[in-house]
């Protein structure tokens, strides 16, 4: 079946990974990005040649995941093209790396903003046509940060795609009932695939992050994406999650997992999603809304 997708954060990792494989798979694919006449010519110019090479429909759409409006306009052009959304991917992310304390409140903010309010303008752009249909799948590209090992130096992040996992399971709950599917995908610790590491923030307070950097914390940084890249196996492939979006796609309706976890370090969030998921679903049961555990039109 050919599904219209919209994928956010499209322009490199897994976003991009995850918008080629699914325009291979035969659907009909907007990777959005921000800066599509600047920065991001050139990516818009290489999924183009991409999509005449082989054959298949990947569309590339400007989305400043930061402005409603940006949000707005970018899938006002999917509906007006294509009449319909049938899966949204919310894959837009950004990581910050350095001592808590060394990080300004502002920047707490600004990951909050982009990791998870960007969701929130997508979901009211979005949903109101996947209502409308009473039929669709979202997907949320969460972390294994959120439940497994999560070294230091990662604060905002960490934080944020916390946050971001939470408002994922009450929106399930709060969708099904429309006919409209969840799936929360899982990543571990790539380093590879992804400029997770290559781009990240760093702390605004330099003085602050300095006496981390001088004190016994001395070269810790190095230290953990060093211990990062020890424990990712060499053949870890960060298609690997582009794979597992790919085959939650393909699944019938009321058939999707409601988490996938793509953990090639297994750091253990696998152990701790499945106690706080079991936990969540067995309340549902016990107060008599266990129909929201799956989709409506599934029933």
């Amino acid at each position: 079946m050919n599904n219209v997708i919209v994928i956010t954060g499209a322009s490199s990792g897994f976003g991009r990974l995850t918008a080629e494989a699914l325009a291979r798979a035969g659907h009909t694919v907007y990777a959005s990005m921000r800066n599509t006449t600047g920065r991001n010519a050139t990516v818009v110019e290489q999924m183009k040649a991409f999509s005449n090479e082989n054959g298949v429909d990947l569309r590339t759409g400007e989305m400043d995941v930061q402005s409603q409006d940006s949000v707005d306009q970018a899938i006002a052009q999917v509906i007006a093209e294509t009449g319909r959304i049938d899966v949204l991917i919310h894959n837009a992310g950004h990581m910050m790396f350095g001592p808590a304390e060394a990080f300004t409140p502002e920047q707490y903010a600004q990951m909050y903003d982009v990791n998870v309010l960007s969701t929130q303008r997508v979901n009211r752009a979005a949903l109101p046509h996947l209502r409308r249909q009473h039929s669709g799948l979202v997907v949320w590209v969460s972390s294994s940060s959120v439940a497994g090992g999560t070294p230091p130096y990662l604060a905002p992040y960490f934080g944020a795609k916390a946050a971001m996992d939470a408002i994922a399971v009450q929106y399930a709950r709060e969708l099904s009932r429309w006919g409209i599917e969840t799936s929360i995908i899982v990543p571990g610790a790539f380093t590879s695939g992804t400029n997770h590491f290559a781009h990240s923030g760093q702390p605004d307070d330099e003085a602050r992050a300095a006496e981390y950097d001088a004190g016994p914390y001395a070269g810790f940084g190095g230290q953990i994406q060093q211990a990062f890249a020890e424990i990712v196996p060499a053949d870890a492939d960060a298609s690997l999650v582009a794979e597992a979006i790919v085959d939650a796609v393909a699944m019938p309706v009321g058939k999707r997992p409601f988490r996938v976890h793509v953990d090639p370090a297994a750091d253990g969030a696998d152990v701790g999603f499945t106690v706080t998921d079991r936990l969540r679903a067995e309340m549902l049961h016990r107060v008599g809304l266990s129909d929201l555990l799956v989709p409506r039109t599934a029933h």
